[in-house]
């Protein structure tokens, strides 16, 4: 009988263990060191800004000096008309591109999921404007504002319609501004809608089938509550998108007009760009961070995303 050296096998055993140890350290530190540059960009880009504009939100730089004046920027808003505009205007913007481009997106997606002649080209032209530049976009819908020689005004006259000063018109501007952003991102929200709906299992339709159901039972009890989920998705980033909005405002009515189209960002970029508050409109940034990120947490804690679903 062949007799164990404990002693030896306890050794190899821990000489085993120390260099699978070493190996997992060094695997550790690769993997570290790969995910370094997102970490880094994170810090400098995101995290470091954020904690100087929250600093200077407590001040009152104006690019030549800097006092610690502490909540009277954050007081102030209150009493700031053009600030509670924007505000006014950015939810109302908000809720009709929102509304809008979910519903005319979902409705383009149904039209365009199955094999219908041309299908190609529609989905190409409906995703074409969301990849186009946001400043080319605004330019070109500028021209087809354009009260004298605009293509909308002049089409309206082929009809004997008489021609609108859409975008210095209070009545129209804000509406302008919400056409020309469901124009870029209906054929995103096609997308995301299309890929939903395409993930539904067939089988699902053909059991409906057999019981009788019709296509608007179809949609209620099948397509709806499986597409919760993509509509969650689109819902959050689509609050989110609609609260930046800057660049359209800036290019088509620079906030006019009488600040009808003005929003939080142009507000800010006013005054810390263009009046040199700095530390006013770095009180404005964090209102807004603050208003969606409050958003966004209710709807990640209430928002139902479709996990428990009942397509029967």
């Amino acid at each position: 009988m062949k007799i164990i050296n404990t002693s030896c096998f306890r050794e190899k055993l821990n000489r085993m263990i120390v260099k699978r140890q070493k190996k997992s350290i060094y695997s550790d530190n690769i993997g570290y060191l790969l995910i370094a540059p997102f970490y880094i960009f994170l810090v400098l880009f995101i995290l470091l800004p954020i904690l100087m504009n929250f600093f200077l939100s407590f001040t009152n730089y104006d690019m030549r000096s800097m006092d610690f004046i502490g909540l009277r920027n954050y007081i102030n808003l209150f009493d700031d008309e053009y600030f509670l505009i924007s505000l006014k205007n950015t939810f109302v913007y908000t809720f009709f591109r929102l509304l809008l481009a979910m519903v005319l997106g979902l409705c383009v997606a149904l039209a365009l999921k199955d094999k219908i002649f041309g299908l190609k080209f529609y989905r190409t032209s409906f995703f074409v404007p969301h990849v186009t530049s946001m400043v080319a976009a605004s330019m070109i819908w500028l021209w087809m504002f354009e009260p004298s020689h605009g293509i909308i005004n002049q089409a309206l006259g082929l009809f004997g319609i008489k021609g609108k000063l859409w975008l210095f018109d209070v009545r129209y501007a804000m509406g302008c501004i919400v056409t020309v952003s469901l124009w870029k991102v209906i054929g995103y929200n096609m997308v995301i809608y299309i890929a939903g709906l395409q993930s539904i299992p067939n089988y699902l339709y053909e059991a409906a089938t057999i019981d009788g159901a019709n296509a608007l039972k179809k949609f209620r009890h099948i397509t709806w509550p499986l597409l919760r989920p993509v509509t969650f998705f689109l819902f959050v980033t689509g609050l989110i998108e609609c609260f930046k909005v800057f660049e359209l405002v800036m290019i088509l009515t620079n906030g006019g007009p009488m600040n009808a189209t003005t929003t939080i960002v142009h507000q800010i970029y006013d005054r810390a760009f263009e009046d040199y508050y700095i530390g006013y409109g770095a009180a404005q940034a964090i209102v807004l961070l603050m208003i969606v990120a409050t958003i966004t947490i209710i709807n990640f804690k209430y928002g139902n995303q479709g996990h428990e679903l009942d397509v029967g």
